[in-house]
């Protein structure tokens, strides 16, 4: 009779955490859902342009604005994995792989005027 009980309170926490990762996977879907909405609603809009290095400039915004905001999602995904990753060393070395990434994301988004400057001046000749 003992051993069944056990069996059946290793089964609620099995449940438990279950449960548990399906509710981080929700959040983690509304977290992105979010972002993404947020980056088109704040977008500035592109208006009808008279010349190429018009349209180049507002692609490049747009660019970088996503890249911002995608890499902020991912070093909020990545921060909260490495916060509950308690301890395991899977879990861990998987957030600070997406730790990276985000960081990358970033470093592209800080060059994408850089890159875009070049695009012109090849364009222009």
């Amino acid at each position: 009779m003992l051993a069944a009980d056990f069996a059946l309170i290793d089964m609620d926490c099995s449940g438990m955490k279950n449960h548990n990762q399906a509710r981080y996977g929700t959040s983690v879907l509304a977290a992105s859902a979010s972002a993404i909405l947020l980056s088109l609603l704040l977008a500035v809009p592109a208006y009808a342009a008279s010349d190429l290095n018009t349209v180049i400039d507002s692609v490049r915004d747009w660019v970088a604005g996503l890249l911002i905001a995608l890499a902020t999602l991912f070093l909020t995904v990545s921060g909260v994995r490495y916060l509950t990753a308690q301890g395991n060393p899977r879990a861990v070395e998987e957030a600070k792989a997406g730790i990276k990434a985000a960081l990358i994301g970033y470093g592209l988004a800080a060059l994408a005027p850089t890159l875009v400057s070049i695009l012109q001046k090849v364009l222009r000749t």
